[in-house]
């Protein structure tokens, strides 16, 4: 609570005169481009490692950065979100992104439900299912860390069973990205489709994504 606090102290001492014409132009809504799923987790956050300004994102985070499929209505928060976005925002792009050192990952590997966490319980059983597919991991690579990855991607693909991310990203109206936030390093890594696996997230990666994402654009 003290850090909150303190940063809202800072906030108000020097960044809110910054920002006064970007929050008056908020008051009349949003126009967030990009829908960001992300883990719970303090170490992780894709809004403040991405430098983005208030309006810039649309924002869900749960624990495990886990994504009910569309046939599920039993946890309907997260799917409440997305089709909010979707149906009322003007997002082109999908971000998942999970991380290193993963909290629910662990707990999905050990296997063993915690003590008085029955809510906790049922919401990781959207990822137990990782656990029966999860090929093994590379040299090198922890096997939570592995499983996290491989979540991600998993979690893409429940995503999609959501009928309108499916046409949109089927028309190109939509593109979906898988990321992966290694913490000892504050490393990220994108999916990269064509290679089939986690590529660094550098910045001659984003300099070639940023001009692909232009091609794309009307005029582009």
């Amino acid at each position: 609570m003290r850090t909150l606090l303190r940063g809202i102290d800072e906030f108000l001492g020097t960044r809110r005169a910054a920002w006064k014409e970007t929050f008056t132009r908020l008051a009349h809504g949003q126009q967030p481009d990009t829908l960001a799923i992300s883990c719970s987790d303090s170490r992780i956050s894709p809004v403040e490692f991405a430098s983005s300004a208030p309006g810039d994102v649309f924002v869900v985070r749960n624990v495990g950065n886990l994504v009910p499929p569309h046939s599920d209505a039993s946890a309907p928060a997260v799917g409440a979100a997305i089709e909010y976005a979707l149906a009322k925002l003007p997002i082109e792009d999908v971000v998942i992104c999970g991380h290193s050192a993963c909290g629910a990952m662990a707990a999905l590997l050990d296997g063993r439900a915690l003590p008085d966490a029955p809510h906790l319980s049922a919401w990781l059983a959207y990822g137990r299912r990782e656990i029966a597919e999860l090929p093994p991991p590379p040299p090198g690579l922890e096997p939570v860390d592995h499983l996290s990855r491989e979540n991600v991607l998993r979690q893409l693909e429940n995503l999609r069973s959501y009928p309108a991310v499916r046409s949109r990203e089927a028309d190109g109206r939509l593109r979906l990205h898988a990321w992966w936030f290694e913490v000892g390093t504050a490393s990220f890594f994108d999916f990269d489709p064509a290679a089939g696996r986690y590529v660094p997230l550098d910045r001659e990666r984003i300099a070639r994504l940023l001009s692909e994402t232009d091609v794309r654009r009307p005029g582009g």
